[in-house]
């Protein structure tokens, strides 16, 4: 467990590389904001949150990740279960807030293409300001 890392995982790393690439920047992990979000985009004001399907118990039928270990189900099962709550009600204060998300899971990031498109649909939905590129296909870093 100690092995364990909450910041900085695989997955995140490899959903942050799409986001800068579409060239939106981003802050991380913001302790502002309710849940930590791993991607946090201030001024659009919408928050990426990268799920391991395991540790955040993922309930869709086709993720296998998600299974439950086969020892110890009396430690494990409150513990996930906990875990699950905890995101639903600090996503839950975070759109009270006025502000937007997006779970990512694990099980996702296998179709990058996919994943790439889902993130660009949620980054330039209402709210995105015109999207990341301005004419001429040149990042926007100003205001």
């Amino acid at each position: 467990m100690s092995r364990v890392r909450g910041k900085n995982t695989t997955p995140e790393l490899l959903v942050r590389r799409i986001v800068k690439r579409m060239g939106y920047r981003f802050s991380l992990h913001k302790g502002d904001l309710p849940g930590k979000p791993d991607i946090v985009l201030t001024r659009q004001k919408k928050a990426i949150f990268v799920h391991g399907c395991f540790w955040h118990r993922h309930t869709a039928r086709a993720c296998r990740l998600a299974r439950l270990p086969k020892s110890r189900l009396d430690f494990w099962l409150p513990k996930l279960e906990a875990n699950r709550l905890r995101d639903k009600r600090k996503q839950k204060a975070l759109r009270s807030a006025g502000w937007n998300f997006l779970v990512v899971w694990e099980c996702q990031l296998g179709d990058k293409e996919h994943l790439e498109n889902k993130l660009r649909r949620f980054l330039r939905g209402k709210n995105a300001r015109g999207g990341a590129f301005r004419r001429g296909g040149r990042p926007r870093y100003g205001n």
